[in-house]
């Protein structure tokens, strides 16, 4: 797998944004259009100063915004976060070849430039067993996440080699969590999980827990993969035992989620360090926080 964060598959720009509006939603066409930034999947627009759009870069992006435009609703209704779904859905036009959604702008910070006070620790835990209930059978299915992290390792074990050439932060302490990870049996529930829980897709108000977003990974499987966000998330190890406490990890799951956190820590930082320095730093707390649990 590549050490870069994916190259777009289709140059996506305002003057298609617009023309894409115009064709399907003209009544929004008119409204000012700025670029966000684009995404390992998506670019991303401020539509007006209500809305956003996303719009897959790459075709293997493509399934997942069907899949938040299918599934990410129906789930929003039971979550005591705010969980921003679709307002209006866009179809391949124009030369564009895929789906696109128009969401809900919302204004809050991402968690990995604001992190929220440590005593968010608490609500963190209920969301996340509001979220962790049976998935049914035609549940979107997801390679990369929520499978046994033994379908993972060869590309971790070949990013982990190459950080140890280039960063301090693959100790002897990570190393042995992720063997020991790799040693845990594999459970076979078929759970929902988010798929994608990171700080940069966790919004904070003022230091308060505000909205999940981007559900494009939402899948069934190890609810390991969603815990192994709150290395990203918390500073603080009390606020990382709590989070732990509340939701009532048995050892099984803890082990598997510090193995998700090594996998994700991973992959932020190698692929950070190629071009992308706000991704390198996720990578690194990651990393550096779940050492210092354990050292």
């Amino acid at each position: 797998m590549s050490e870069h964060t994916p190259v777009a598959e289709f140059e996506i720009d305002e003057t298609l944004v617009r023309n894409l509006l115009n064709d399907q939603h003209p009544d929004l066409s008119e409204l000012d259009i700025r670029p966000l930034g684009n995404g390992w999947d998506n670019s991303m627009f401020r539509l007006g100063g209500a809305l956003t759009i996303r719009l897959p870069r790459r075709a293997t992006s493509a399934q997942l915004i069907l899949n938040e435009q299918r599934c990410a609703g129906p789930l929003a209704d039971r979550l005591p976060l705010s969980t921003p779904t679709p307002v209006r859905i866009g179809r391949p036009a124009l030369g564009y070849p895929w789906s696109w959604s128009v969401l809900p702008w919302i204004p809050d910070e991402a968690a990995d430039l604001a992190p929220p006070y440590p005593d968010e620790a608490k609500p963190f835990a209920p969301f996340l067993h509001a979220l962790h209930q049976p998935a049914p059978e035609d549940a979107p299915i997801n390679e990369f996440r929520g499978v046994p992290l033994s379908c993972r390792a060869a590309d971790i074990e070949e990013r982990l080699a190459r950080l140890r050439d280039r960063t301090d932060r693959i100790t002897p302490s990570i190393d042995a969590l992720w063997s020991d990870a790799l040693s845990v049996p594999e459970t076979t529930e078929s759970i929902w999980i988010h798929g994608d829980l990171h700080s940069r897709n966790i919004l904070v108000d003022r230091g308060r827990l505000s909205s999940i977003i981007d559900w494009g990974d939402i899948t069934s499987g190890d609810t390991a993969t969603d815990l192994a966000g709150i290395w990203s998330l918390f500073e603080q190890p009390a606020a990382r035992r709590e989070v732990l406490r509340c939701y009532a990890v048995d050892e099984s799951t803890l082990r598997r989620a510090r193995g998700w956190a090594i996998l994700f820590g991973t992959v932020l930082l190698d692929t950070g360090l190629a071009d992308n320095p706000r991704h390198a730093a996720m990578g690194d707390d990651r990393l550096r926080r779940l050492a210092s649990d354990i050292d």
